[in-house]
């Protein structure tokens, strides 16, 4: 599974958004791949406009929804201490999203430079689409 960051969602779902990135969430999707979680679904529909909101809540309806714990906001306050420790002060719900994504062993889609920086100082796993935006199996070593 591929947890999909808001991120990568909005540019998406925007009318003139980047092709690629609809290419890679279009072979996420068919591949029964993506995962979204309860802070994207907060930045996604928190931050839609009216008149999406309901179109936007359809589209996430059939996809596998992961839903915060108490441990998971335990393991993020973690995560924020490790990282303050290495100077890095990031906006929590990156901080959240990661936590999740590390936990679930769960690989994310982002276009958010703060998920590289949280992969430098911990076993953050990033996506990278395949060619032409293609669905990429994450690599066994």
């Amino acid at each position: 599974m591929v947890l999909v960051d808001s991120s990568a969602w909005i540019e998406g779902f925007r009318q003139k958004g980047r092709i690629e990135v609809k290419c890679a969430i279009e072979a996420l999707l068919g591949a029964q791949k993506a995962l979204w979680c309860s802070p994207v679904r907060l930045e996604v529909l928190g931050g839609a406009r009216k008149t999406e909101k309901r179109k936007l809540a359809g589209h996430f309806q059939s996809l596998p929804y992961r839903r915060c714990t108490e441990e998971d906001w335990d393991r993020s306050v973690a995560l924020a201490w490790k990282l303050r420790g290495e100077g890095l002060n990031l906006p929590w719900m990156d901080i959240l999203i990661a936590a999740i994504a590390i936990h679930d062993r769960v690989r994310i889609f982002t276009l958010d430079k703060h998920f590289e920086q949280i992969a430098n100082f911990v076993p953050l796993s990033l996506y990278q689409p395949g060619y032409g935006g293609s669905y990429q199996e994450e690599e066994k070593f």
